[in-house]
Protein backbone atom coordinates (compact mmCIF):
# COMPACT_ATOMS: atom_id res chain seq x y z
CA UNK A 1 0.00 0.00 0.00
CA UNK A 2 1.24 3.49 -0.90
CA UNK A 3 -0.21 6.91 -0.12
CA UNK A 4 0.02 10.00 -2.29
CA UNK A 5 0.29 13.07 -0.05
CA UNK A 6 0.05 15.61 -2.86
CA UNK A 7 -3.77 15.81 -2.76
CA UNK A 8 -6.35 16.04 0.02
CA UNK A 9 -6.58 17.83 3.36
CA UNK A 10 -3.01 18.32 4.70
CA UNK A 11 -3.92 18.02 8.40
CA UNK A 12 -5.77 14.75 7.91
CA UNK A 13 -3.00 13.31 5.73
CA UNK A 14 -0.37 14.30 8.28
CA UNK A 15 -2.31 12.75 11.16
CA UNK A 16 -3.09 9.55 9.27
CA UNK A 17 0.57 9.15 8.32
CA UNK A 18 1.94 10.22 11.71
CA UNK A 19 -0.11 7.93 13.94
CA UNK A 20 1.39 4.58 12.81
CA UNK A 21 4.78 6.27 12.53
CA UNK A 22 4.46 7.40 16.15
CA UNK A 23 3.53 3.94 17.38
CA UNK A 24 6.38 2.50 15.31
CA UNK A 25 8.90 4.95 16.77
CA UNK A 26 7.73 4.10 20.27
CA UNK A 27 8.21 0.40 19.62
CA UNK A 28 11.62 1.11 18.12
CA UNK A 29 12.57 2.74 21.40
CA UNK A 30 11.52 -0.47 23.10
CA UNK A 31 14.59 -2.15 21.62
CA UNK A 32 16.87 -0.23 23.95
CA UNK A 33 14.22 0.38 26.61
CA UNK A 34 13.63 -3.35 27.07
CA UNK A 35 17.38 -3.81 27.48
CA UNK A 36 17.54 -0.99 30.01
CA UNK A 37 14.52 -2.14 31.99
CA UNK A 38 15.46 -5.82 32.15
CA UNK A 39 19.15 -5.13 32.79
CA UNK A 40 18.41 -2.55 35.50
CA UNK A 41 15.89 -4.71 37.33
CA UNK A 42 17.60 -8.11 36.99
CA UNK A 43 21.36 -7.39 36.99
CA UNK A 44 21.70 -4.08 38.87
CA UNK A 45 22.39 -0.35 38.73
CA UNK A 46 25.98 -0.77 37.50
CA UNK A 47 24.79 -2.89 34.59
CA UNK A 48 22.16 -0.23 33.85
CA UNK A 49 24.86 2.43 33.81
CA UNK A 50 27.02 0.24 31.54
CA UNK A 51 24.27 -0.04 28.95
CA UNK A 52 23.31 3.61 29.34
CA UNK A 53 26.79 5.06 28.92
CA UNK A 54 27.03 3.47 25.45
CA UNK A 55 24.09 5.45 24.11
CA UNK A 56 26.02 8.49 22.92
CA UNK A 57 28.68 6.39 21.16
CA UNK A 58 26.14 4.13 19.45
CA UNK A 59 24.19 7.23 18.42
CA UNK A 60 27.34 8.58 16.80
CA UNK A 61 27.45 5.57 14.46
CA UNK A 62 23.83 4.47 14.22
CA UNK A 63 22.68 8.08 13.91
CA UNK A 64 24.94 8.39 10.87
CA UNK A 65 23.29 5.27 9.42
CA UNK A 66 19.80 6.60 10.13
CA UNK A 67 20.54 9.97 8.54
CA UNK A 68 22.11 8.31 5.51
CA UNK A 69 19.18 5.98 4.79
CA UNK A 70 16.66 8.77 5.42
CA UNK A 71 18.48 10.95 2.90
CA UNK A 72 18.37 8.24 0.25
CA UNK A 73 14.64 7.74 0.82
CA UNK A 74 13.92 11.46 0.39
CA UNK A 75 15.20 11.24 -3.18
CA UNK A 76 12.88 8.26 -3.62
CA UNK A 77 9.93 10.24 -2.21
CA UNK A 78 10.58 13.17 -4.55
CA UNK A 79 10.56 10.87 -7.57
CA UNK A 80 7.42 9.12 -6.31
CA UNK A 81 5.69 12.50 -6.00
CA UNK A 82 6.74 13.28 -9.57
CA UNK A 83 5.24 9.95 -10.81
CA UNK A 84 8.67 8.84 -12.00
CA UNK A 85 8.35 5.03 -11.66
CA UNK A 86 11.73 4.25 -13.18
CA UNK A 87 13.34 6.93 -11.03
CA UNK A 88 11.86 5.33 -7.89
CA UNK A 89 13.45 1.98 -8.75
CA UNK A 90 16.80 3.56 -9.60
CA UNK A 91 16.74 5.50 -6.34
CA UNK A 92 15.93 2.41 -4.28
CA UNK A 93 18.74 0.42 -5.93
CA UNK A 94 21.21 3.26 -5.38
CA UNK A 95 20.23 3.40 -1.72
CA UNK A 96 20.86 -0.33 -1.32
CA UNK A 97 24.30 -0.26 -2.92
CA UNK A 98 25.53 2.87 -1.18
CA UNK A 99 24.09 1.99 2.24
CA UNK A 100 25.69 -1.41 2.52
CA UNK A 101 29.05 -0.27 1.16
CA UNK A 102 29.20 2.41 3.84
CA UNK A 103 27.84 0.01 6.49
CA UNK A 104 30.67 -2.44 5.88
CA UNK A 105 33.28 0.24 6.55
CA UNK A 106 31.44 1.52 9.63
CA UNK A 107 31.15 -1.97 11.11
CA UNK A 108 34.86 -2.77 10.83
CA UNK A 109 36.01 0.59 12.19
CA UNK A 110 33.47 0.68 15.03
CA UNK A 111 34.22 -2.83 16.29
CA UNK A 112 37.97 -2.13 16.33
CA UNK A 113 37.67 1.14 18.24
CA UNK A 114 34.94 0.21 20.71
CA UNK A 115 37.09 0.15 23.86
CA UNK A 116 39.28 3.15 22.93
CA UNK A 117 36.12 5.26 22.49
CA UNK A 118 34.79 4.21 25.90
CA UNK A 119 38.16 4.94 27.54
CA UNK A 120 38.34 8.31 25.83
CA UNK A 121 35.04 9.20 27.50
CA UNK A 122 36.46 8.21 30.90
CA UNK A 123 33.86 5.52 31.41
CA UNK A 124 33.93 4.53 35.12
CA UNK A 125 36.16 1.44 35.61
CA UNK A 126 33.44 -0.54 37.38
CA UNK A 127 31.23 -0.50 34.27
CA UNK A 128 33.85 -0.41 31.48
CA UNK A 129 33.98 -4.14 30.67
CA UNK A 130 30.20 -4.54 30.53
CA UNK A 131 29.87 -1.40 28.42
CA UNK A 132 32.46 -2.71 25.96
CA UNK A 133 30.75 -6.09 25.65
CA UNK A 134 27.36 -4.53 24.97
CA UNK A 135 28.57 -1.86 22.55
CA UNK A 136 30.73 -4.17 20.45
CA UNK A 137 27.75 -6.45 19.83
CA UNK A 138 25.61 -3.46 18.81
CA UNK A 139 28.30 -2.47 16.30
CA UNK A 140 28.47 -6.00 14.89
CA UNK A 141 24.77 -5.55 14.13
CA UNK A 142 25.20 -2.37 12.05
CA UNK A 143 24.23 -4.18 8.80
CA UNK A 144 20.97 -5.28 10.44
CA UNK A 145 20.29 -1.67 11.43
CA UNK A 146 21.00 -0.53 7.86
CA UNK A 147 18.65 -3.17 6.45
CA UNK A 148 15.69 -2.13 8.56
CA UNK A 149 16.31 1.64 8.41
CA UNK A 150 16.65 1.66 4.63
CA UNK A 151 13.65 -0.54 3.86
CA UNK A 152 11.33 1.13 6.38
CA UNK A 153 12.40 4.60 5.16
CA UNK A 154 11.68 3.66 1.54
CA UNK A 155 8.24 2.29 2.47
CA UNK A 156 7.46 5.57 4.25
CA UNK A 157 8.76 7.50 1.24
CA UNK A 158 5.96 5.86 -0.73
CA UNK A 159 3.44 6.90 1.93
CA UNK A 160 3.24 3.56 3.78
CA UNK A 161 3.84 4.10 7.48
CA UNK A 162 1.74 1.15 8.70
CA UNK A 163 3.75 -1.90 7.64
CA UNK A 164 7.03 -0.80 9.31
CA UNK A 165 4.92 -0.38 12.46
CA UNK A 166 3.62 -3.94 12.32
CA UNK A 167 7.10 -5.36 11.79
CA UNK A 168 8.49 -3.30 14.66
CA UNK A 169 5.80 -4.54 17.03
CA UNK A 170 6.63 -8.14 16.15
CA UNK A 171 10.36 -7.55 16.47
CA UNK A 172 9.94 -5.75 19.79
CA UNK A 173 8.05 -8.69 21.26
CA UNK A 174 10.81 -11.01 20.06
CA UNK A 175 13.41 -8.68 21.58
CA UNK A 176 11.77 -8.81 25.00
CA UNK A 177 11.53 -12.60 24.92
CA UNK A 178 15.18 -12.92 23.85
CA UNK A 179 16.25 -10.50 26.60
CA UNK A 180 14.78 -12.77 29.25
CA UNK A 181 16.13 -15.92 27.59
CA UNK A 182 19.69 -14.62 27.11
CA UNK A 183 19.96 -12.80 30.46
CA UNK A 184 17.99 -15.00 32.85
CA UNK A 185 18.16 -18.44 31.23
CA UNK A 186 21.60 -18.34 29.57
CA UNK A 187 23.19 -15.88 32.09
CA UNK A 188 24.84 -13.86 29.29
CA UNK A 189 24.67 -10.56 31.21
CA UNK A 190 24.61 -7.28 29.27
CA UNK A 191 25.98 -9.10 26.20
CA UNK A 192 22.70 -11.01 26.06
CA UNK A 193 20.80 -7.74 25.85
CA UNK A 194 22.98 -6.69 22.92
CA UNK A 195 22.40 -9.93 21.00
CA UNK A 196 18.66 -9.71 21.62
CA UNK A 197 18.61 -6.19 20.16
CA UNK A 198 20.44 -6.91 16.92
CA UNK A 199 18.68 -10.20 16.24
CA UNK A 200 15.31 -8.50 16.66
CA UNK A 201 16.34 -5.67 14.35
CA UNK A 202 17.50 -8.15 11.74
CA UNK A 203 14.10 -9.84 11.84
CA UNK A 204 12.27 -6.55 11.38
CA UNK A 205 14.42 -5.80 8.34
CA UNK A 206 13.71 -9.22 6.85
CA UNK A 207 9.99 -8.68 7.43
CA UNK A 208 10.21 -5.43 5.43
CA UNK A 209 12.07 -7.20 2.65
CA UNK A 210 9.43 -9.94 2.48
CA UNK A 211 6.62 -7.37 2.32
CA UNK A 212 8.29 -5.40 -0.47
CA UNK A 213 8.78 -8.57 -2.48
CA UNK A 214 5.13 -9.58 -2.06
CA UNK A 215 3.19 -6.30 -2.07
CA UNK A 216 5.15 -3.31 -3.43
CA UNK A 217 5.71 -3.66 -7.20
CA UNK A 218 7.02 -0.08 -7.35
CA UNK A 219 10.14 -1.40 -5.57
CA UNK A 220 10.64 -4.61 -7.56
CA UNK A 221 14.13 -4.31 -9.01
CA UNK A 222 15.92 -5.90 -11.95
CA UNK A 223 19.57 -6.07 -12.92
CA UNK A 224 19.51 -2.80 -14.88
CA UNK A 225 18.31 -0.86 -11.83
CA UNK A 226 21.56 -1.71 -10.03
CA UNK A 227 23.74 -0.05 -12.67
CA UNK A 228 24.77 2.84 -10.45
CA UNK A 229 25.72 5.82 -12.57
CA UNK A 230 27.96 8.51 -11.16
CA UNK A 231 25.42 11.32 -11.43
CA UNK A 232 22.71 9.24 -9.74
CA UNK A 233 25.06 8.33 -6.90
CA UNK A 234 26.04 11.99 -6.56
CA UNK A 235 22.40 13.08 -6.28
CA UNK A 236 21.80 10.63 -3.44
CA UNK A 237 25.04 11.33 -1.59
CA UNK A 238 24.61 15.09 -1.93
CA UNK A 239 21.41 14.88 0.11
CA UNK A 240 22.17 11.88 2.33
CA UNK A 241 25.67 12.70 3.54
CA UNK A 242 24.76 16.10 5.05
CA UNK A 243 21.88 14.40 6.90
CA UNK A 244 24.19 11.64 8.10
CA UNK A 245 26.90 14.04 9.23
CA UNK A 246 24.27 16.20 10.88
CA UNK A 247 23.23 13.26 13.06
CA UNK A 248 26.86 12.53 13.89
CA UNK A 249 27.50 16.16 14.74
CA UNK A 250 24.58 16.06 17.16
CA UNK A 251 25.99 12.81 18.54
CA UNK A 252 29.36 14.47 19.22
CA UNK A 253 27.52 16.92 21.46
CA UNK A 254 25.98 13.95 23.25
CA UNK A 255 29.45 12.45 23.65
CA UNK A 256 30.65 15.62 25.32
CA UNK A 257 27.66 15.49 27.64
CA UNK A 258 28.34 11.80 28.37
CA UNK A 259 31.95 12.69 29.20
CA UNK A 260 30.75 15.28 31.70
CA UNK A 261 28.25 12.83 33.23
CA UNK A 262 30.88 10.10 33.58
CA UNK A 263 32.87 12.51 35.68
CA UNK A 264 29.93 12.81 38.07
CA UNK A 265 29.91 9.05 38.80
CA UNK A 266 27.83 5.97 38.08
CA UNK A 267 24.79 7.24 40.04
CA UNK A 268 24.48 10.25 37.74
CA UNK A 269 24.99 8.03 34.69
CA UNK A 270 22.24 5.67 35.88
CA UNK A 271 19.86 8.59 36.57
CA UNK A 272 20.50 10.10 33.16
CA UNK A 273 20.02 6.71 31.50
CA UNK A 274 16.66 6.09 33.17
CA UNK A 275 15.42 9.63 32.51
CA UNK A 276 16.57 9.55 28.89
CA UNK A 277 14.50 6.46 28.17
CA UNK A 278 11.37 8.26 29.39
CA UNK A 279 12.44 11.36 27.48
CA UNK A 280 12.79 9.32 24.29
CA UNK A 281 9.20 8.12 24.56
CA UNK A 282 7.88 11.57 25.47
CA UNK A 283 9.51 13.21 22.45
CA UNK A 284 8.31 10.57 20.00
CA UNK A 285 5.15 12.51 18.99
CA UNK A 286 7.25 15.54 18.03
CA UNK A 287 9.80 13.38 16.23
CA UNK A 288 7.04 11.54 14.36
CA UNK A 289 5.35 14.75 13.21
CA UNK A 290 8.73 15.94 11.97
CA UNK A 291 9.47 12.71 10.12
CA UNK A 292 6.05 12.91 8.48
CA UNK A 293 6.90 16.36 7.16
CA UNK A 294 10.00 15.00 5.42
CA UNK A 295 7.85 12.66 3.31
CA UNK A 296 5.05 15.22 2.93
CA UNK A 297 7.43 17.97 1.82
CA UNK A 298 9.40 15.68 -0.51
CA UNK A 299 6.33 14.35 -2.32
CA UNK A 300 4.77 17.80 -2.72
CA UNK A 301 8.07 19.31 -3.79
CA UNK A 302 8.40 16.61 -6.44
CA UNK A 303 4.83 17.33 -7.54
CA UNK A 304 5.51 21.08 -7.75
CA UNK A 305 3.07 22.12 -4.98
CA UNK A 306 4.94 24.43 -2.60
CA UNK A 307 1.78 26.07 -1.29
CA UNK A 308 0.64 22.72 0.12
CA UNK A 309 3.99 22.43 1.89
CA UNK A 310 3.50 25.80 3.59
CA UNK A 311 -0.03 24.95 4.69
CA UNK A 312 0.97 21.51 5.93
CA UNK A 313 3.86 22.88 7.98
CA UNK A 314 1.66 25.50 9.65
CA UNK A 315 -1.01 22.96 10.57
CA UNK A 316 1.60 20.46 11.76
CA UNK A 317 3.13 23.07 14.07
CA UNK A 318 -0.21 23.57 15.81
CA UNK A 319 -0.64 19.85 16.39
CA UNK A 320 2.94 19.01 17.35
CA UNK A 321 3.36 21.89 19.80
CA UNK A 322 0.10 20.84 21.46
CA UNK A 323 1.46 17.34 22.01
CA UNK A 324 4.74 18.81 23.27
CA UNK A 325 2.96 20.80 25.97
CA UNK A 326 1.02 17.74 27.13
CA UNK A 327 4.08 15.47 27.25
CA UNK A 328 6.10 18.14 29.04
CA UNK A 329 3.40 18.40 31.70
CA UNK A 330 3.47 14.61 32.21
CA UNK A 331 7.24 14.71 32.79
CA UNK A 332 7.02 17.61 35.22
CA UNK A 333 4.22 16.04 37.29
CA UNK A 334 5.14 12.33 37.27
CA UNK A 335 8.80 12.17 36.19
CA UNK A 336 10.19 10.46 39.30
CA UNK A 337 7.45 7.80 39.30
CA UNK A 338 8.20 6.97 35.69
CA UNK A 339 11.93 6.72 36.38
CA UNK A 340 11.21 4.24 39.18
CA UNK A 341 10.10 1.75 36.51
CA UNK A 342 13.75 1.28 35.55
CA UNK A 343 15.59 1.36 38.87
CA UNK A 344 12.98 0.63 41.54
CA UNK A 345 11.53 2.98 44.14
CA UNK A 346 14.36 2.33 46.59
CA UNK A 347 17.00 4.18 44.54
CA UNK A 348 16.06 7.59 45.93
CA UNK A 349 19.21 9.41 44.83
CA UNK A 350 18.91 8.15 41.26
CA UNK A 351 15.21 9.08 41.15
CA UNK A 352 15.83 12.61 42.44
CA UNK A 353 18.40 13.28 39.72
CA UNK A 354 16.20 11.70 37.03
CA UNK A 355 13.33 13.98 38.06
CA UNK A 356 15.57 17.04 37.61
CA UNK A 357 16.34 15.93 34.06
CA UNK A 358 12.69 15.36 33.15
CA UNK A 359 11.49 18.68 34.57
CA UNK A 360 14.21 20.75 32.89
CA UNK A 361 13.81 19.11 29.49
CA UNK A 362 10.03 18.67 29.56
CA UNK A 363 9.42 22.36 30.15
CA UNK A 364 10.96 23.18 26.74
CA UNK A 365 9.61 20.37 24.58
CA UNK A 366 7.74 22.91 22.45
CA UNK A 367 11.10 24.19 21.14
CA UNK A 368 12.05 20.65 20.18
CA UNK A 369 8.72 20.25 18.36
CA UNK A 370 9.49 23.27 16.17
CA UNK A 371 13.05 22.07 15.60
CA UNK A 372 11.89 18.70 14.28
CA UNK A 373 9.33 20.19 11.89
CA UNK A 374 11.68 22.78 10.40
CA UNK A 375 14.61 20.33 10.14
CA UNK A 376 12.70 17.50 8.47
CA UNK A 377 10.82 19.84 6.13
CA UNK A 378 14.06 21.38 4.89
CA UNK A 379 15.48 17.90 4.36
CA UNK A 380 12.37 16.91 2.40
CA UNK A 381 12.95 19.96 0.21
CA UNK A 382 16.50 18.80 -0.46
CA UNK A 383 18.03 21.61 1.63
CA UNK A 384 20.54 19.51 3.57
CA UNK A 385 23.14 22.20 4.27
CA UNK A 386 21.16 24.32 6.73
CA UNK A 387 20.16 21.35 8.95
CA UNK A 388 23.85 20.46 9.06
CA UNK A 389 24.70 24.02 10.10
CA UNK A 390 21.98 23.79 12.74
CA UNK A 391 23.54 20.53 13.93
CA UNK A 392 26.87 22.35 14.31
CA UNK A 393 25.10 25.04 16.33
CA UNK A 394 23.55 22.32 18.50
CA UNK A 395 27.01 20.82 19.00
CA UNK A 396 28.47 24.17 20.04
CA UNK A 397 25.66 24.95 22.46
CA UNK A 398 25.78 21.51 24.08
CA UNK A 399 29.58 21.24 23.95
CA UNK A 400 30.08 24.59 25.66
CA UNK A 401 26.99 24.47 27.85
CA UNK A 402 27.46 20.98 29.33
CA UNK A 403 30.85 21.51 31.05
CA UNK A 404 30.13 25.15 31.89
CA UNK A 405 26.69 24.62 33.42
CA UNK A 406 27.76 21.39 35.15
CA UNK A 407 30.51 23.32 36.88
CA UNK A 408 27.89 25.73 38.22
CA UNK A 409 24.84 23.52 38.95
CA UNK A 410 26.18 19.96 38.78
CA UNK A 411 23.84 17.34 37.31
CA UNK A 412 21.07 19.90 36.71
CA UNK A 413 23.47 21.98 34.64
CA UNK A 414 24.28 18.98 32.47
CA UNK A 415 20.57 18.44 31.88
CA UNK A 416 20.04 22.11 30.95
CA UNK A 417 22.52 21.82 28.08
CA UNK A 418 19.93 19.87 26.07
CA UNK A 419 17.24 22.59 25.77
CA UNK A 420 20.02 25.13 25.29
CA UNK A 421 21.13 23.13 22.23
CA UNK A 422 17.55 22.93 20.94
CA UNK A 423 17.20 26.70 21.03
CA UNK A 424 20.54 27.18 19.28
CA UNK A 425 19.56 24.81 16.46
CA UNK A 426 15.97 25.97 16.07
CA UNK A 427 16.84 29.58 15.26
CA UNK A 428 18.74 28.96 11.97
CA UNK A 429 16.29 26.21 10.97
CA UNK A 430 13.26 28.48 11.36
CA UNK A 431 14.95 31.31 9.47
CA UNK A 432 16.01 28.98 6.65
CA UNK A 433 12.56 27.42 6.33
CA UNK A 434 10.70 30.73 5.97
CA UNK A 435 13.27 32.09 3.53
CA UNK A 436 13.07 28.88 1.48
CA UNK A 437 9.29 28.72 1.39
CA UNK A 438 9.06 32.34 0.28
CA UNK A 439 11.50 31.61 -2.51
CA UNK A 440 9.71 28.54 -3.89
CA UNK A 441 6.06 29.44 -3.12
CA UNK A 442 4.03 30.76 -6.08
CA UNK A 443 2.89 34.36 -5.85
CA UNK A 444 -0.84 34.87 -5.62
CA UNK A 445 -2.34 36.44 -8.67
CA UNK A 446 -5.36 36.33 -10.87
CA UNK A 447 -3.60 33.47 -12.67
CA UNK A 448 -3.54 31.40 -9.47
CA UNK A 449 -6.99 31.72 -7.86
CA UNK A 450 -6.60 28.31 -6.23
CA UNK A 451 -3.95 29.75 -3.92
CA UNK A 452 -6.46 32.20 -2.43
CA UNK A 453 -8.97 29.39 -1.91
CA UNK A 454 -6.33 27.27 -0.23
CA UNK A 455 -5.27 30.17 1.98
CA UNK A 456 -8.85 30.68 3.13
CA UNK A 457 -9.15 26.98 3.93
CA UNK A 458 -5.86 27.16 5.81
CA UNK A 459 -7.05 30.04 7.99
CA UNK A 460 -10.33 28.29 8.71
CA UNK A 461 -8.69 25.00 9.66
CA UNK A 462 -5.98 26.71 11.71
CA UNK A 463 -8.61 28.58 13.70
CA UNK A 464 -10.45 25.33 14.34
CA UNK A 465 -7.27 23.64 15.48
CA UNK A 466 -6.39 26.50 17.82
CA UNK A 467 -9.88 27.01 19.22
CA UNK A 468 -10.84 23.37 19.68
CA UNK A 469 -7.47 21.77 20.32
CA UNK A 470 -8.69 19.22 22.83
CA UNK A 471 -11.05 17.64 20.35
CA UNK A 472 -8.26 17.27 17.82
CA UNK A 473 -6.63 14.62 19.93
CA UNK A 474 -9.47 12.39 18.66
CA UNK A 475 -8.43 12.85 15.03
CA UNK A 476 -6.24 9.74 14.80
CA UNK A 477 -9.23 7.62 15.77
CA UNK A 478 -11.39 9.33 13.19
CA UNK A 479 -8.63 8.91 10.65
CA UNK A 480 -8.51 5.18 11.32
CA UNK A 481 -12.26 4.96 10.73
CA UNK A 482 -11.86 6.77 7.42
CA UNK A 483 -9.31 4.19 6.33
Amino acid sequence: MTRNMTAGNPAKLILIFTFPLLIGNIFQQFYSMADTLIVGRTIGVNALAAVGCTGSISFLILGFVSGLTSGFSIVTAQRFGADDEKGVKKSFAAGILLSFAIALVLTVVSVIFTRPMLEMLQTPPEILDDAEAYLRIIFIGIPASVLFNLLSSVLRALGNSKMPLYFLIAACCINIVLDFVFILAFHMGVAGAGWATILSQLLSGLFCLWYIKKKVPQLWLCGDDFHLQRDNAAVHLRLALPMAFQMSIIAIGSLILQYVLNGLGSVSVAAYTAAQKIDSIATMPMNSFGATMATYAAQNYGAGKPDRIRRGVFQCILMSVGFALVMGMVNVLWGSRLAAIFVGSGETQVLALAEDYLVINGALYFVLALLFIYRFTLQGLGRGVVPTVAGIMELIMRGVGAPLLTGIWGFSGACASNPLAWIGACIPLAAAYYLTIRKIAPKKSAENPEADTQESENRRLSAALAGRFGKRFQLPGRARQMR
